[in-house]
Parts: C-alpha cells; sequence; structure tokens
C-alpha cells in the first residue's frame, strides 16, 4: 500500500498547502510573512510539496496541481500581476486605432482591455462583461457584447449564443488568452464551453495574438482550444523552454517579450 505523502508533513507544510487549496495560490512572501520564516525556507517546503504533486511552483509563489480545475478567477487576478501588466502595454503597442478585435476571458486578456484605453475608434466584441465594463467608458469606442450564459465567478459569457454571435464578423485582431501551452505547441485550457468560443474567435479573425505570462509554458490543463500554428503572435514575460521555442519556430509564431 503507498503511504499518503501528506502524512510525512510538518505542522507549517500542512498549513501551507491547505492555504494553497482554500486560494488557490499563495505567494513565497505572504508565506515568508505568515510564518515568520525566511523566503529560502519556503521555498524548500514549496519544492518539497511540488515533488510529491502536492502542489504546483512557480516563480513568486504555488498552485494547485490539478489538470481538470483552474485556479479560481480572484486567485489568478493576483498571480503575476505585475507581468500581466507587462505583457497588456505590450500588445497594446501591435494594436492601431480604428482597429475591429475580439477580446475574450480571462486575467490577462482584461490587463490588455485596460491598456487600450487611449485607443481611439476601436470596435470591440467580447465575451467577457469586465472587458465590456471598462471598454465602454473610454472614449470613442463601440463595445459589442455576445448574448450567451453569464458566469458569475468571472463574469464571462459562453454557450451557443455566444458562439454564434461571434461568427456573424470578422476581425482585424483577436486577443485571447489560454490556461496552457503544451511543449508540441497544443493550447489547452479548462472549460469545455469556454474553449468553444475561443476557437470561434480564433476562426473569425485575420490576426490572432495570444498573452500569457511564462507560468502557461507546459502546465496541464484538460481541454483542447487550439495549437500554435493558429496564433500570428506570442506576448509574454519570458522566453520560452527550449524545445517549444522549436515548435514556436516551426509554427511560424512571432514572439515577443515583454521586459
Amino acid at each position: 500500500m503507498t503511504r499518503d505523502p501528506r502524512l510525512t508533513l510538518n505542522a507549517r507544510q500542512q498549513e501551507l498547502l491547505e492555504w494553497v487549496q482554500r486560494d488557490g495560490f499563495v505567494t513565497v512572501d505572504d508565506l515568508a510573512a505568515h510564518f515568520d520564516v525566511t523566503p529560502q525556507t519556503i521555498r524548500r517546503d514549496v519544492n518539497w510539496l511540488a515533488d510529491m504533486n502536492l502542489l504546483r511552483r512557480y516563480h513568486g509563489g504555488a498552485s494547485l496541481p490539478t489538470s481538470s480545475e483552474n485556479v479560481s478567477y480572484s486567485a489568478r487576478q493576483r498571480m503575476f500581476h505585475d507581468e500581466k501588466r507587462r505583457i497588456a502595454s505590450l500588445v497594446a503597442t501591435h494594436i492601431p486605432d480604428q482597429a475591429s478585435l475580439f477580446i475574450n476571458l480571462g486575467t490577462t486578456t482584461e490587463e490588455v482591455a485596460r491598456a487600450l484605453n487611449r485607443h481611439r475608434g476601436l470596435r470591440v466584441i467580447t465575451n467577457n462583461l469586465n472587458v465590456a465594463s471598462m471598454m465602454s467608458g473610454y472614449p470613442d469606442c463601440e463595445v459589442l457584447v455576445t448574448g450567451g450564459i453569464v458566469r458569475p465567478w468571472d463574469k464571462g459569457i459562453v454557450g451557443e449564443l455566444a458562439i454564434d454571435f461571434i461568427r456573424q464578423f470578422k476581425v482585424d485582431f483577436a486577443i485571447i488568452g489560454t490556461s496552457s501551452i503544451e511543449t508540441d505547441g497544443t493550447l489547452r485550457d479548462f472549460d469545455t464551453r469556454e474553449v468553444r468560443v475561443a476557437e470561434a474567435i480564433i476562426e473569425h479573425s485575420r490576426t490572432v495574438f495570444l498573452a500569457a505570462d511564462h507560468s502557461k509554458f507546459g502546465r496541464p490543463a484538460l481541454v483542447r482550444q487550439g495549437h500554435l500554428n493558429q496564433i500570428d503572435s506570442l506576448f509574454t514575460d519570458a522566453p520560452p523552454p527550449p524545445d517549444m521555442a522549436e515548435t514556436l519556430a516551426t509554427s511560424g509564431t512571432q514572439v515577443y517579450i515583454a521586459e
């Protein structure tokens, strides 16, 4: 009989794991302050727990290891916030005034919407009520919102009505996010209905921009969303791993790093 690895945890490691399970993501700095230990001590705990597949380590923090359920929306808003802002600012420099856009669900795409506040003449189609609420307040910006089912936890809109609405258009740029980029170029997410909307967005866009921070490289996720060969440009905050870089080159996807 295989022994439950949780039985070998000390009190601090057990509480750390419970914190991740409750909030979905925690930072090393928050953990060090809470336990009154050094960040190095917390990193050792995180590495130990990750080696037992009880959590997933990231630069600066830890999250749940599951491939079937995403981290909560509120936790994702806190994860890599500075990195997402840098990525968003870089994406915004590649969007001209007077452009038509799809913007889908995700905390990174919401940061892109925030970074577009000085653009003029944009026509934005979105299934994200957070994006719609934000961008409808911008001067000289027209926002169209899909129909469909509103998810209460992140204000995303999914379902057949959303897909049918998107299929009526052909826009200049799609700005999309993803939960996972595998080394072979497969893009993955967690929600089948969300993925189907993203597929329609990709199909009905002339140029597709993927905005994703480095934590998405090799992250486990359940549902296939697409492939890098459907993406014109990847905007991220760190160089992809070497094996993924080869896939990006083969796919013809340009990579932009937000320093």
